[in-house]
């Protein structure tokens, strides 16, 4: 483990940053609603992120082509750290939006930033470890930090200063420690539609989880508000959907790993919807319910990304896995960004529940349009398939714009052979 000690500036930056953002997203939601922002409005903000995210993804490989690892973090860290501070300047729910789409941009330069470099400064014989220790700080990062928001008083200052504050220190460790010098990335065709055609049920997963774990990360937190959760109760609503989809990825990626992987698809969807309705019929204002629910609720939702990330990777080509990660994030970028303002208009026209039934309806499609790829596509053999390399990056692409997800190992063969 001692080729890890190199890296450890880069994992205790990411830590901080990722930290900062998973409290963000929460507090955002809570704060709008304080200053009267209608769940409509709140919900526009929420896929005003998204975009921003969608557009950092185009832009971060030339600015880190143009400038290089370093400057590019420190750059967008410092927009970053800027935004926190704007959202209490200027409370306005169009200046939320603006500001929300290009906090999107930044971050989604940042964890590109990150994936980048940590993948430059590893070797095949360490990267399952290494991204799998990675892996294991965002989660419990992004968990950890739904618990310090009780500690703030959400309508004051100091807790979006301290937010800036976390995304400001993430450069110390890069700054001061790390000597790294990352290669730059290289250039690549973006084709999105080459990528439907090599995995419809792919795209369209990717869509549907954009529709249904947006919504849950962005609005689950006015969900919980709007049936007589206190804030504390707010973080733990939030924290336990996450660990949910935490504790089900290895055993969903293992079992998708020996059978065909649209039937598991199949039946983590069908978990999902399952447990929205038991949300929306039987929790009510009932915490230890709606503890239960939502923490079903991640472990069979989360995971989706995952499934669907593998079934494409299971038929691309060698030398495809960039251009497969970048297209399945547009996709799920799309629904991330429509799917909460639908719900939240929902939820504006009817009861808290009504979000769940949506993303219910949402998963229950996915089903269908699965059923009917089965008959029409055969399987891949599991002897076939790729294995670590092409799912753990798509995986961790998604994992830093707001749902992180992980699967199962893929053997190191594919992962030397996936990176020409």
């Amino acid at each position: 483990m001692s080729s890890l000690r190199p890296l450890a500036p880069l994992f205790f930056a990411a830590a901080i940053l990722l930290a900062g953002n998973g409290m963000q997203s929460t507090l955002i939601a809570l704060r709008g609603a304080d200053e009267g922002f209608t769940t409509s409005a709140i919900g526009l903000i929420g896929a005003s992120y998204s975009i921003g995210f969608m557009a950092g993804s185009f832009l971060i490989s030339p600015i880190l082509r143009a400038v290089g690892h370093i400057r590019a973090f420190s750059a967008l860290a410092a927009m970053g750290a800027s935004g926190c501070l704007l959202l209490v300047i200027l409370v306005d729910p169009l200046a939320w939006a603006i500001i929300r789409f290009l906090s999107g941009l930044c971050f989604a330069g940042l964890f590109a930033t990150v994936d980048s470099w940590l993948n430059s400064g590893i070797t095949n014989q360490t990267r399952a470890r290494v991204l799998s220790i990675y892996r294991l700080i965002d989660m419990v990062c992004v968990t950890g930090s739904q618990f310090l928001i009780p500690f703030f008083d959400i309508s004051n200052f100091v807790v979006f200063s301290t937010l800036a504050i976390m995304i400001s220190l993430s450069l110390v460790p890069i700054s001061l420690a790390d000597r790294s010098n990352p290669k730059p990335p290289g250039r690549f065709s973006f084709n999105p539609a080459a990528i439907w055609r090599l995995s419809p049920i792919a795209c369209i997963g990717c869509i549907a989880i954009g529709l249904t774990s947006a919504t849950f990360r962005m609005i689950g937190p006015i969900y919980a508000q709007s049936i007589g959760l206190p804030v504390s109760s707010i973080a733990t609503f939030m924290g336990a959907g996450i660990l949910g989809g935490t504790i089900l990825q290895y055993p969903l990626g293992v079992l998708s790993d020996r059978h065909d992987r649209r039937v598991i698809l199949i039946i983590a969807t069908a978990g999902a919807a399952l447990s929205g309705l038991f949300i929306n019929t039987f929790a009510g204002s009932d915490p230890l319910l709606n503890y239960i629910g939502i923490f079903f609720f991640g472990a069979f939702s989360l995971p989706l990304y995952s499934l669907s990330a593998a079934h494409a990777n299971d038929h691309a080509e060698h030398g495809q896995y960039v251009q497969v990660a970048a297209g399945l994030l547009f996709y799920w970028s799309i629904g991330a960004t429509i799917g909460p303002y639908i719900a939240s208009l929902l939820m504006q026209n009817s009861a808290p529940g009504v979000m769940f039934t949506y993303t219910s309806i949402v998963h229950a499609s996915l089903i269908v349009v699965t059923l009917w790829r089965m008959r029409v596509r055969a399987a891949v053999p599991a002897s076939h398939r790729g294995r670590f390399s092409a799912l753990l990056r798509t995986s961790l692409s998604f994992s830093r714009m707001a749902n992180r997800v992980t699967s199962r190992d893929y053997d190191r063969e594919q992962f030397r052979t996936g990176k020409k």
